[in-house]
């Protein structure tokens, strides 16, 4: 069965990439993007051209009753929920880009209105679906329980796109694939300049540390230390980076499975929304668990 699907954002880098697996490459059969919705018509006419988008529509909504799934993907990850309101209304399954949203309280709302609807919805870092970090924690089997993760990333605590939320969600949604959710404490350290330290304190006493280059090789890496020795890999991008995890979204649209659960989708937001607090408040700062909705 072929299916249709739109996307909700066109100033991201993400929207060409995915619309041109899809219609071009044609990596998932039966699968085509074939709306977008632009922040600006500008942006909206660029993306329809180089992705072969054959649709641009000047609101969400219109996208409705013409597609049978949708991608919302917003530089700031504030604007995903408002945007995905109308379409999980409709039923039609989400993929919302990362983070997932900006406040833990909406999105718990709106993964509660989700479960009421049956409708899948899934958010997710293309980190983890790397091979380089596939890898990584397959080869962590050998070190025993872990007992800390170091990561290395590019961030900006300045950003206008969220700060920490920007660029930072990358290095948590690995950290939480690898350690679970059960957090306690975050912290952020900030450096003289444009690098800052991060630091993930888990119940059970595992740390995680995260280097916050804003200045440096953009490279990510990660170190696990466990208890029969310690592994040190830099996580590099497959050659199609976005490949699997357009994929992984497609079969959910396809099955109306996925992988995520309500807590791997809500544990990257809570975590940077403490990252968050703790730079205001120059204190380390409890991460919330009440995860469920």
């Amino acid at each position: 069965m072929s299916l249709n699907i739109g996307i909700v954002g066109a100033e991201n880098s993400h929207t060409v990439a995915i619309a041109k697996l899809l219609n071009i490459d044609k990596k998932v059969p039966g699968i085509r993007v074939t709306h977008v919705w632009g922040e600006t018509k500008k942006l909206a006419l660029k993306a329809s051209e180089i992705g072969h988008i054959p649709n641009i529509v000047t609101d969400p909504s219109e996208m409705i009753g013409e597609i049978q799934g949708a991608c919302v993907d917003h530089r700031h990850g504030k604007f995903h929920l408002p945007a995905a309101w109308p379409l999980l209304e409709a039923k039609i399954p989400l993929f919302i880009d990362k983070p997932f949203c900006y406040r833990l309280s909406e999105g718990k709302r709106f993964l509660s209105r989700a479960a009421e609807l049956s409708v899948p919805v899934s958010s997710f870092s293309v980190l983890p679906h790397q091979q380089a970090f596939v890898q990584f924690k397959r080869d962590l089997r050998a070190l025993g329980k872990i007992q800390s993760i170091i990561s290395t990333g590019p961030c900006d605590l300045k950003s206008r796109y969220g700060g920490i939320f920007f660029y930072g969600i990358h290095q948590v949604d690995m950290i939480i694939n690898l350690l679970g959710v059960d957090l306690g404490h975050a912290q952020i350290i900030r450096g003289a300049k444009d690098n800052h330290i991060g630091v993930l304190t888990y119940r059970d006493g595992t740390t995680a540390t995260m280097n916050l280059i804003g200045s440096g090789s953009p490279v990510f890496h990660l170190s696990a230390i466990g208890e029969k020795g310690r592994i040190d890999r830099e996580i590099s991008f497959d050659k199609n980076t976005y490949l699997t995890g357009t994929r992984t979204f497609c079969r959910m649209f396809k099955t109306g499975k996925k992988n995520e659960t309500v807590e791997s989708m809500l544990a990257p937001v809570a975590s940077l929304e403490a990252l968050e607090k703790s730079i205001k408040r120059n204190s380390r700062v409890v991460v919330s668990n009440k995860l469920s909705i």
